[in-house]
């Protein structure tokens, strides 16, 4: 690990290869290319599950009260991938391509491999430990095909970039991949919830690399992440209408794991090999804003993931044992309704989301300013349910 001043970096002449401007039409065809086709796979898949015993039969835990198909994350890998083969068709998105022939590649065989253990677990079932294993493999196949992080941004001390090593940055790249499979495999309680986050984080991580792609001046490095979270948009887009409650079909830990390991193969390739003068010693917070943003982005299901941890291991059990305890499971409690839930979360990560992005492509006091005002929003549309339950029991009391 070399720890070097961040002055130095931007004083070097980093060459950086130039595109034609921002593709953005061609991004919004791959984004509706993966939809469509999501979409079309997905009823495909739900009959193919319910043949081949792929259902998931409620359990105490459960929120669902009939047996529904599993396996939706297969429809969403196919819309994924065709989306991807797309891409490298368009004419200005194939010089991403040539430019960087790693990151998709990577990202296209990691997510075979942690849906293949997907699609064993939603068919018979896994054990956490070798569900655990699989997803490191899973994770790894990436780092080994070459999307890993290289670089960390501290804003204190006066602004330094940590370089990581290949060792150091693999493995970190490992624990960012786990970290994130499991937080959008432990959120994924609801109908529509993992989709619908899976389309804001990948939608927030698509405008912050248009953004960075806008200011580079079309510098086509930014292409892959791009590419890879409106591909990823896409196939959440078309996997909501199967899944928004009541849902015909589940995506399953196919789908789970595959959402939080491209999120993390999308933010690894916009994060973590920004060059420093992408930005210029101007700013230090924009430096540091893709990492702000993967935290935003990924704050709720994190946070879930260690409350659960935290919570299961206090009482003596395995973190990974399942329980009815998670974020939506409480908010189901107070009186907020199945879909108002799913609606509710939805608007905590997007408004994280965007406040992250915002402040990397906007004035920040404007940012500053909405994202205050959406996170008071947020939490009083939150506590309504809550506050009208405390005052019809004081007017029980009272009436007592």
């Amino acid at each position: 690990m070399t720890v070097v001043d961040h002055t130095l970096l931007l004083a070097a002449d980093t060459p950086v290869s130039r595109g034609a401007g921002v593709p953005l039409r061609e991004l919004l065809l791959v984004l509706f290319t993966a939809a469509v086709v999501t979409f079309l796979a997905t009823g495909a898949v739900r009959l193919f599950a319910l043949k081949f015993g792929a259902v998931a039969v409620p359990r105490d835990r459960d929120v669902h009260v009939t047996p529904t198909p599993r396996l939706g994350g297969l429809g969403m890998y196919l819309g994924f991938a065709a989306a991807l083969l797309f891409a490298q068709q368009l004419p200005a998105l194939t010089r991403g391509f040539e430019y960087n022939t790693k990151d998709i590649p990577a990202a296209l065989v990691s997510a075979t491999v942690i849906v293949a253990v997907g699609f064993i677990d939603d068919r018979w079932g896994l054990d956490a430990l070798t569900k655990f294993v699989g997803q490191v493999t899973a994770a790894g196949v990436m780092v080994v095909m070459g999307v890993s992080w290289l670089v960390l941004y501290i804003p204190f001390g006066g602004g330094t970039t940590v370089v990581l090593d290949q060792l150091q940055g693999g493995l970190f790249t490992v624990l960012v991949a786990v970290v994130m499979i499991n937080a959008m495999n432990f959120v994924d309680g609801l109908d529509g919830l993992a989709a619908g986050l899976g389309l804001i984080a990948s939608v927030a991580i698509c405008v912050f690399s248009v953004g960075l792609l806008h200011e580079q001046g079309g510098d086509v490095s930014a292409y892959p992440p791009a590419m890879l979270a409106a591909a990823l948009a896409g196939a959440c887009l078309g996997f909501l209408p199967h899944n928004f409650q009541p849902a015909r079909i589940f995506m399953g830990d196919s789908g789970s794991m595959l959402i939080g390991l491209m999120l993390a193969a999308i933010s690894t390739s916009a994060s973590g090999r920004i060059p420093l003068n992408a930005y210029g010693s101007r700013d230090m917070l924009g430096l540091l804003s893709p990492l702000l943003l993967v935290g935003a982005v990924m704050f709720i299901p994190i946070l879930d993931l260690l409350l659960a941890v935290v919570r299961r291991t206090m009482a003596g059990r395995s973190p990974f044992a399942p329980d009815k305890m998670h974020l939506h499971h409480r908010l189901l409690q107070i009186g907020h309704s199945h879909r108002r839930v799913v609606l509710l979360i939805y608007l905590w990560v997007g408004v994280l989301a965007f406040g992250a992005v915002g402040s990397a492509l906007f004035d920040r006091r404007i940012v500053v300013l909405l994202l205050a005002g959406g996170l008071v929003f947020a939490l009083v549309v939150t506590a309504v349910p809550s506050l009208r339950l405390q005052q019809v029991r004081g007017r029980e009391h009272s009436g007592g």
